[in-house]
């Protein structure tokens, strides 16, 4: 019994619900981090993500379990290995996604249709969708996008749209490196691999890596410096102004800029040098340059919008 439920919470890949963390982009920017009723209606539509997106891994894994049974590393999944029934595995995601879609509605009906709207991208993803070269890694990057966009509608906030293109540009970079180290994995395992490798050549991967890389720090670079610039009214803002310099009027977010490109560039030699891009959220977790990097980026946001502002 055990066993199994540890089973049932490793197919959940809870690890994963790092991805649904930039839910609390539109309560950051949107300026209300501080509103009580923002903090809560926020933490909701990310717990609902982590549900949903569970139950979409759980339905994922017994599609792929014949797949997964020969692939090195996978045959370990819970599913795969025989730890988690497939029918509990699809009893639990279906019983996940009746329950708790109504908490979705009532947390804003925008928010419920991001949510069905990922749902059925998740779904058509497991079950053709990710055998179809390049659409492949438009829905993993569109999983990123609802959940901005979720975030945005579960608060009524708006962003940037320079913001948004950024996020989608994020969301490629690391649905094509993702792409890109699975075909280094293939080149240097014998296992069935996914057949949609087989179609993407190096030299388009590489060009697709390159192109959404300089997409994603170009974006957020024109996101910072079309952002409304910061009216200092603290004492220190009070004390810069005393200079001729007009730090009132100052776009103390481009200060990120060099730090987001650090972190692209960094992500670039993960793929390419230490060939570890195919699962992201363990890159982000486990290495410590971009993982120090991103906290930096944090706390400089943290403190230009809301110490400076």
């Amino acid at each position: 019994m055990v066993k199994l439920f540890w089973g049932i919470i490793k197919a959940s890949r809870p690890r994963q619900w790092i991805k649904n963390l930039c839910i609390f982009a539109a309560l950051i920017f949107s300026g209300t981090l501080l509103d009580h009723t923002n903090q809560i209606r926020t933490l909701e539509a990310v717990a609902l993500f982590c549900i949903f997106s569970s139950a979409t891994y759980l339905l994922n894994d017994v599609f792929d379990i014949e797949r997964d049974k020969l692939h090195p590393f996978k045959k370990k999944r819970p599913i795969a290995s025989g730890v988690v029934p497939v029918w509990l595995a699809i009893s639990l995601a279906l019983a996940a996604i009746i329950i708790f879609l109504p908490f979705a509605y009532n947390l804003s009906p925008n928010f419920f249709f991001a949510v069905v709207v990922y749902l059925i991208l998740q779904l058509c993803y497991s079950v053709y969708l990710k055998q179809v070269i390049l659409i492949d890694v438009l829905v993993i990057a569109a999983g990123f996008v609802l959940r901005i966009y979720g975030g945005v509608w579960a608060i009524d906030a708006h962003l940037n749209v320079w913001f948004l293109l950024f996020i989608t540009s994020f969301a490629l970079f690391l649905a094509v490196g993702k792409r890109r180290s699975e075909r280094t994995l293939m080149e240097s395992h014998d296992f069935r691999h996914r057949e949609t490798l087989l179609h993407y050549p190096e030299s388009l991967l590489d060009s697709l890596t390159a192109l959404s890389a300089t997409s994603t720090w170009l974006t957020y670079a024109f996101f910072a410096f079309l952002q409304p610039p910061v009216q200092a009214s603290h004492i220190f803002g009070k004390f810069l102004s005393r200079f001729e310099t007009p730090f009132s009027e100052a776009k103390y977010l481009m200060i990120t800029v060099p730090v987001m490109l650090y972190a692209v560039m960094r992500y670039l030699y993960i793929i390419y040098e230490k060939k570890e891009g195919e699962s992201p959220e363990r890159v982000i977790l486990t290495d410590r340059p971009l993982l120090f990097s991103v906290v930096i980026w944090g706390l400089l946001v943290l403190g230009i919008i809301y110490y400076l502002g």
